[in-house]
Protein backbone atom coordinates (compact mmCIF):
# COMPACT_ATOMS: atom_id res chain seq x y z
CA UNK A 1 0.00 0.00 0.00
CA UNK A 2 1.54 2.71 -1.29
CA UNK A 3 1.06 6.44 1.09
CA UNK A 4 -0.42 9.14 -0.38
CA UNK A 5 -2.10 13.01 0.16
CA UNK A 6 -4.77 14.99 -0.99
CA UNK A 7 -4.96 18.44 -2.18
CA UNK A 8 -8.64 19.66 -1.85
CA UNK A 9 -9.44 22.90 -4.11
CA UNK A 10 -12.33 24.95 -4.10
CA UNK A 11 -13.71 25.06 -7.72
CA UNK A 12 -16.13 28.04 -6.69
CA UNK A 13 -13.54 30.05 -6.69
CA UNK A 14 -12.54 30.35 -10.55
CA UNK A 15 -8.99 30.43 -9.68
CA UNK A 16 -6.28 31.11 -12.34
CA UNK A 17 -4.45 27.67 -13.14
CA UNK A 18 -1.13 29.34 -11.75
CA UNK A 19 -3.43 30.34 -8.48
CA UNK A 20 -4.35 26.86 -8.30
CA UNK A 21 -0.30 25.31 -8.57
CA UNK A 22 0.52 27.98 -5.99
CA UNK A 23 -2.21 27.10 -3.51
CA UNK A 24 -2.11 23.49 -3.55
CA UNK A 25 2.11 23.53 -2.52
CA UNK A 26 1.48 25.84 -0.24
CA UNK A 27 -0.96 22.87 1.70
CA UNK A 28 1.11 20.43 0.61
CA UNK A 29 4.33 21.83 1.63
CA UNK A 30 2.64 23.36 5.51
CA UNK A 31 1.62 19.57 6.21
CA UNK A 32 5.36 19.03 6.00
CA UNK A 33 6.72 22.20 7.83
CA UNK A 34 3.64 21.70 10.57
CA UNK A 35 5.62 18.45 11.66
CA UNK A 36 9.19 19.76 12.32
CA UNK A 37 10.67 21.19 14.95
CA UNK A 38 12.62 23.80 16.13
CA UNK A 39 15.12 23.63 18.30
CA UNK A 40 17.87 26.31 19.47
CA UNK A 41 21.64 25.62 19.80
CA UNK A 42 23.17 28.84 21.22
CA UNK A 43 22.53 31.63 18.99
CA UNK A 44 21.36 28.99 16.05
CA UNK A 45 17.85 27.90 15.39
CA UNK A 46 17.80 24.34 13.90
CA UNK A 47 14.66 22.93 11.99
CA UNK A 48 14.50 19.17 11.58
CA UNK A 49 12.10 16.94 10.43
CA UNK A 50 12.10 13.83 12.66
CA UNK A 51 10.33 10.41 11.02
CA UNK A 52 9.79 7.20 12.38
CA UNK A 53 10.16 4.09 9.94
CA UNK A 54 7.22 2.40 9.01
CA UNK A 55 4.54 4.87 9.15
CA UNK A 56 3.05 6.85 5.66
CA UNK A 57 5.45 9.49 5.71
CA UNK A 58 8.29 7.84 5.75
CA UNK A 59 6.49 5.70 2.74
CA UNK A 60 5.96 8.60 1.09
CA UNK A 61 9.29 10.17 1.46
CA UNK A 62 11.07 7.73 0.09
CA UNK A 63 8.36 6.80 -2.89
CA UNK A 64 6.73 8.82 -5.11
CA UNK A 65 5.14 12.00 -3.50
CA UNK A 66 2.01 10.81 -4.86
CA UNK A 67 -0.64 13.74 -4.51
CA UNK A 68 -4.49 13.30 -5.54
CA UNK A 69 -5.91 16.68 -6.48
CA UNK A 70 -9.57 16.96 -6.04
CA UNK A 71 -12.27 19.30 -5.91
CA UNK A 72 -15.30 21.00 -3.77
CA UNK A 73 -17.89 23.50 -4.99
CA UNK A 74 -18.08 25.75 -2.19
CA UNK A 75 -15.67 27.01 1.67
CA UNK A 76 -18.20 25.09 3.55
CA UNK A 77 -17.82 21.76 2.13
CA UNK A 78 -13.74 22.37 2.46
CA UNK A 79 -14.71 23.53 5.82
CA UNK A 80 -16.72 20.19 6.26
CA UNK A 81 -13.82 17.98 4.75
CA UNK A 82 -11.21 19.52 6.52
CA UNK A 83 -13.17 18.85 10.15
CA UNK A 84 -13.76 15.13 8.82
CA UNK A 85 -9.86 14.94 8.50
CA UNK A 86 -8.90 16.58 11.76
CA UNK A 87 -11.82 14.52 13.45
CA UNK A 88 -9.99 11.26 12.07
CA UNK A 89 -7.05 12.19 13.70
CA UNK A 90 -5.23 13.00 9.77
CA UNK A 91 -2.88 15.64 9.12
CA UNK A 92 -4.61 18.26 7.45
CA UNK A 93 -3.39 22.09 6.44
CA UNK A 94 -6.08 24.86 5.75
CA UNK A 95 -4.86 27.60 3.26
CA UNK A 96 -5.77 30.91 3.95
CA UNK A 97 -4.43 33.10 0.65
CA UNK A 98 -4.10 36.34 1.85
CA UNK A 99 -6.35 38.34 -1.58
CA UNK A 100 -3.35 39.94 -2.81
CA UNK A 101 -3.85 39.09 -5.81
CA UNK A 102 -7.06 37.68 -6.36
CA UNK A 103 -9.96 38.03 -4.08
CA UNK A 104 -9.95 41.48 -3.90
CA UNK A 105 -7.86 41.84 -0.61
CA UNK A 106 -10.32 39.45 1.23
CA UNK A 107 -8.58 36.61 2.78
CA UNK A 108 -9.81 33.37 1.38
CA UNK A 109 -9.81 29.59 2.15
CA UNK A 110 -8.78 27.82 -1.13
CA UNK A 111 -7.89 24.70 -0.43
CA UNK A 112 -6.53 21.76 2.34
CA UNK A 113 -3.98 19.02 2.11
CA UNK A 114 -4.81 15.66 3.90
CA UNK A 115 -2.00 13.30 4.55
CA UNK A 116 0.33 11.62 3.66
CA UNK A 117 -1.07 8.73 5.02
CA UNK A 118 -2.25 5.09 3.77
CA UNK A 119 -4.93 5.70 1.26
CA UNK A 120 -8.13 4.22 3.13
CA UNK A 121 -7.65 6.81 6.31
CA UNK A 122 -7.98 9.34 3.41
CA UNK A 123 -10.17 7.68 1.00
CA UNK A 124 -12.64 7.65 3.62
CA UNK A 125 -13.03 11.57 3.82
CA UNK A 126 -11.97 12.34 0.16
CA UNK A 127 -13.20 9.03 -1.81
CA UNK A 128 -16.39 11.11 -3.06
CA UNK A 129 -15.00 13.61 -4.52
CA UNK A 130 -14.53 14.34 -7.92
CA UNK A 131 -10.61 14.85 -9.46
CA UNK A 132 -9.83 18.07 -10.44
Amino acid sequence: MEAKQVIVIRKDLNMRKGKIAAQAAHASLKIILDMMEHRRHGLVTRWALYVAEDTPLAEWLNGRFTKICVSVDSEQELLDIYNKALNAKLSVALITDAGLTEFNNVPTKTCIAIGPDWPDKIDAITGHLKLL
